[in-house]
């Protein structure tokens, strides 16, 4: 017991693994913005549109200026290899681009906050995940990503976040999955 809570203390594989069971169990869930009548302005409150130029650049050097992607609904994702909840809902977010892979109005953009690219492609490749990775190419805005990661955010069309969860969070979760492809058809 003693060797596993201190390898579960040293290695961000053995603390992502855990904090991934956890997640299996219910724990960890992302907070779907309700569209009621009650929660209206709320989920207003939460729209914020950036102005600014945000660029990502991909493995094969090619810039993604996120302006370009209006009209789209777009998951951002800000991890690095070495934070064990982003280890953790990776697996979940494989599962979900997979699930909305051949849907041309959603984008996945797995933005490695450490901007090693050759590091990033060599943990998405040994774990089989099929996620294309990014790293930051300009200013990163405060209302994006603050100080912590894992930080998911979605964009709907209009290029509005309408999400946003700090942490880590299971993707898998039918709720989540329903309302991205509500915004998928909006």
């Amino acid at each position: 017991m003693l060797i596993f809570l201190i390898t579960l203390l040293v290695s961000p594989q053995v603390k992502g693994f855990f904090i991934q069971g956890l997640m299996k169990i219910g724990l960890f869930q992302p907070d779907v913005p309700k569209q009621s009548e009650e929660t209206a302005s709320t989920s207003e409150a939460l729209v914020e549109e950036n102005s600014e130029v945000i660029l990502f650049k991909n493995e094969a050097g090619e810039m993604v200026n996120l302006a370009d992607l209006k009209g789209k609904v777009v998951f951002i994702n800000f991890w690095a290899t070495w934070c064990p909840p982003c280890i953790a809902e990776m697996p979940s977010i494989n599962k979900l681009q997979q699930q909305f892979k051949d849907n041309k109005n959603v984008v996945f953009l797995m933005v490695d906050v450490d901007n090693n690219l050759e590091k990033s492609m060599k943990f998405m490749k040994s774990k089989k995940f099929d996620l294309k990775v990014f790293t930051p190419a300009s200013q990163i805005p405060p209302n994006y990503l603050g100080g912590s990661i894992p930080t998911t955010l979605l964009i709907n069309k209009k290029g509005e976040i309408v999400f946003k969860h700090e942490g880590g969070a299971d993707y898998t979760n039918t709720e989540f999955a329903t309302y991205l492809d509500k915004m998928s058809k909006e």
